[in-house]
């Protein structure tokens, strides 16, 4: 149970999940997922160092920049069907809608 609500936690914030089922599609530097989830690239850059310390995302050197994968296969299922799900289970009011 620890694991699962540090994994809960870990994908607390609303981009995290995406940047996470963004590089599961394809590996790219900061600036592709900062695009697609709507984020400056330094805030991307910061969730991306938290993903890559738990492990979820890895980096290597192309030229000058880091180009990330997400490598850990249960966040990638669980980044992509928790938007899917999870949101279907709870009620719009409990989500400030």
């Amino acid at each position: 149970m620890h694991l699962a609500a540090a994994t809960f936690a870990l994908l607390s914030s609303p981009m995290r999940p995406h940047i996470v089922w963004a590089l599961a599609h394809r590996e790219n530097d900061v600036s592709q997922p900062a695009r697609r989830v709507g984020g400056t690239p330094q805030a991307v850059s910061q969730h991306l160092a938290k993903l890559k310390l738990a492990g979820v995302v890895q980096a290597r050197g192309q030229a000058r920049l880091s180009v990330y994968r997400a490598v850990g296969p249960h966040l990638v299922t669980a980044a992509t069907l928790m938007p899917e799900r999870l949101t279907q289970d709870v009620a719009p009011a409990t989500l400030g809608a």
